[in-house]
């Protein structure tokens, strides 16, 4: 059986940096979902067919660019510094 850790030793290249346990503002596919929402926000669609197709032609458009604007990691580190300030 495997003792428990007592302390982690951290090499100099690595920042442990502490999250809550739950935070879907630090799980960068959270902005990725809202944006894809926000596409087809309004919308009616009769079927899931119309749907998918609705969703496969936005996904058809989304740049490599746009995607990582999106889950880029400046933004957790900008939603760690927020939830650690409150």
């Amino acid at each position: 059986m495997l003792s428990p850790v007592k302390e982690l030793k951290w090499t100099e290249n690595i920042i442990p940096i502490c999250q809550p346990a739950y935070c879907p503002q630090l799980n960068p596919i959270e902005r990725f979902w809202l944006f894809l929402k926000s596409q087809i926000k309004g919308q009616v669609f009769n079927t899931l067919e119309e749907l998918r197709d609705r969703l496969n032609e936005v996904l058809s458009k989304i740049t490599s660019e746009r995607v990582i604007s999106l889950t880029f990691y400046d933004f957790i580190l900008e939603a760690l510094f927020y939830a650690a300030s409150m």
